[in-house]
């Protein structure tokens, strides 16, 4: 991942639309940073869980969002993830609260997927979780394209606890979404 601003952006300037130039993108302790444009296989990953999540909207559950879209963990120093896919159950946000109107997410979302990309190392996936767990996110998958495996973390007091690696085979079941339930296989299909 590339630095795109050398200098540290505050709240009121990411309020105001810096980094305007850009629509995918991180920031971490104000460091804006640049995310490369994902795969044409990461989009069809991505573009199936929606199909197969956007039943939760159907029956007024929740809201599946995809990146690029904001979800603050900080204010100071400004952090922020743009996770691949995203859901917030109804009742966080309540009846009086537009999603479709707000900038930026400012409410830990129930489930994140990511799919991981070849270039995500270690280290940057481990600073995603930490974020996601200081924020309260219940439940992430992590969804491995070139081993076809999604593993599941479950949010627990001190740390995230390992539900467990899925393969194609098996059926993922979320504890905070219990509406769930999806073959692996269909996350990896590639249509015709």
């Amino acid at each position: 991942m590339a630095q795109v601003a050398a200098k540290v952006i505050t709240w009121d300037e990411y309020v105001r639309g810096e980094p305007a130039d850009l629509e995918h993108y991180e920031i971490e302790d104000g460091v804006v940073i640049e995310l490369p444009a994902p795969s044409v296989g990461h989009q069809r990953i991505v573009i199936n869980l929606v199909r197969k999540l956007s039943f939760l909207e159907d029956l007024g559950i929740g809201v599946v969002l995809t990146a690029p879209c904001d979800v603050v963990v900080q204010r100071k120093p400004v952090r922020t993830r743009q996770p691949d896919v995203f859901i917030i159950r109804k009742e966080r946000f309540g009846e009086t609260t537009e999603l479709s109107a707000l900038e930026r997410i400012e409410i830990a979302p129930d489930l994140v997927i990511e799919v991981i990309s070849p270039r995500d190392s270690f280290r940057v996936l481990m600073r995603k979780l930490s974020d996601y767990h200081r924020i309260g996110v219940r439940e992430v998958w992590l969804v491995n394209p070139l081993a076809k495996t999604v593993e599941v973390f479950e949010w627990n007091e001190d740390d995230w606890n390992s539900v467990g690696v899925f393969s194609e085979g098996d059926e993922l079941k979320s504890k905070s979404l219990p509406e769930i339930s999806l073959p692996v296989r269909q996350i990896f299909e590639t249509g015709s």
